[in-house]
């Protein structure tokens, strides 16, 4: 990127929609830190969830997916089960231009605590809110905070706009708002 990344980055949020609602400084006190950082943007968890339980014995399968598998829950905080996860979503929805490229990735405070967010990358021309799994790795139930920060995203422009985007392909989780469960 010729400018700086954190200009860029609100440019892009304030004038095309790229981040919808946008915070634009990092806010830190007494939180998980969010908003706009140097290279990046730390994103919000919701204050919906769905955790994973095994009440009614059903097979974790991706293609034909069972929504018995969750409990839906919301509130300012959640509770993962030890060695499980749950499903939220962020509260800010994207929309990535064609030339870029994105990589989530979990926030560190979480991750000491044995708390990992998947790595997810947004597509170029993808939009929607973005569906995050948080996995409790230790042998504990682990607290997650909702309208705080999660994970980080951060932005790769290329040089020009990719041939095919995930609009042209009419990819299945285009325009999701909510949790989204998986789809084939």
């Amino acid at each position: 990127m010729a400018i700086k990344a954190d200009r860029w980055i609100r440019t892009m949020a304030l004038e095309h929609g790229m981040i919808e609602p946008f915070e634009d400084r990092q806010v830190r006190q007494g939180v998980v830190s969010y908003g706009l950082s140097s290279y990046g943007y730390d994103i919000r968890v919701a204050d919906e969830f769905k955790v994973f339980t095994n009440l009614f014995s059903t097979v974790v399968d991706p293609k034909r997916f069972d929504p018995k598998s969750f409990v839906d829950m919301k509130g300012d905080t959640c509770i993962v089960p030890p060695n499980s996860f749950a499903l939220a979503r962020t509260i800010e929805y994207f929309r990535i231009p064609r030339d870029v490229l994105t990589v989530c990735l979990g926030k560190s405070t979480y991750a000491r605590c044995g708390i990992i967010v998947n790595v997810t990358p947004f597509e170029p021309e993808w939009e929607g809110h973005v569906t995050i799994e948080i996995s409790n790795t230790t042998p504990l139930p682990a607290k997650i905070y909702a309208n705080e920060g999660i994970a980080q995203v951060l932005f790769f422009q290329s040089d020009e706009p990719c041939e095919v985007s995930y609009r042209d392909k009419q990819g299945k989780y285009q325009a999701q708002r909510g949790v989204t469960l998986p789809r084939i």
